[in-house]
């Protein structure tokens, strides 16, 4: 039995990977007939069904940083997992807008680290999401410290868990990509609520159809 999730229902060797436990349950709703909650140890919930093409699919929660979605990853390895899609969010470091899409093609660290996702996922993402940004994110430990600025790694934009997340993937051969939605800007706020939740639908329906 793996180490933190308490899995009380199948898991699919599929699976859509997001931060926010509530954005979980709303993709499970939106992508899954009948879903079924197979796991809330720790708070991390996961779903499991079918789509409605018939295909078996796990969506799961991997917590808020690096360190807790690469132990999640892991057990989900354990149990199974062998292709997973990365569904989160961003802020933009540049010419990314709040809404947009970008499709991760390398993500680095700070320390000069860098993961790649796997080439055929990525290349499908790009087809199903044709109008998405294919680009650099780096992942950092705090999006929000007043005290440190923006790395000036070459990167469209930042958040706390992709590099991690593919890292850990291809140390245990499971096939990963990661779509993320910018939900922030410096000069232009915050996304809204509903159009975080569309954005994220809309990149749950395309990562649905190609695992």
């Amino acid at each position: 039995m793996p180490a933190r999730l308490r899995p009380t229902a199948p898991i699919a060797a599929d699976a859509i990977l997001v931060g926010d436990p509530g954005r979980a349950l709303m993709l499970a709703q939106a992508l899954l007939e009948q879903p079924k909650m197979s796991n809330h140890a720790r708070g991390l919930w996961g779903y499991g069904g079918e789509t409605a093409e018939g295909r078996e699919l796990t969506i799961q929660a991997t917590g808020m940083g690096g360190p807790s979605a690469a132990v999640v990853l892991a057990d989900l390895a354990e149990l199974g997992v062998r292709r997973a899609i990365r569904i989160g969010t961003c802020a933009s470091l540049g010419e990314l807008a709040p809404g947009d899409l970008l499709i991760v093609s390398e993500a680095r660290t700070p320390t000069g680290g860098s993961a790649l996702p796997d080439r055929e996922l990525t290349e499908a993402l790009n087809r199903a999401l044709p109008d998405a940004h294919p680009g650099v994110a780096i992942s950092l430990d705090n999006l929000h410290d007043p005290e440190r600025d923006h790395p000036t790694v070459l990167a469209e934009a930042a958040d706390m868990q992709t590099a991690a997340l593919l890292a850990t993937a291809g140390a245990l051969g499971v096939a990963a990509a990661a779509v993320l939605i910018v939900s922030e800007r410096s000069d232009s706020g915050q996304l809204r609520d509903e159009d975080l939740e569309a954005a994220a639908k809309r990149a749950g329906i395309a990562a649905a159809t190609l695992l």
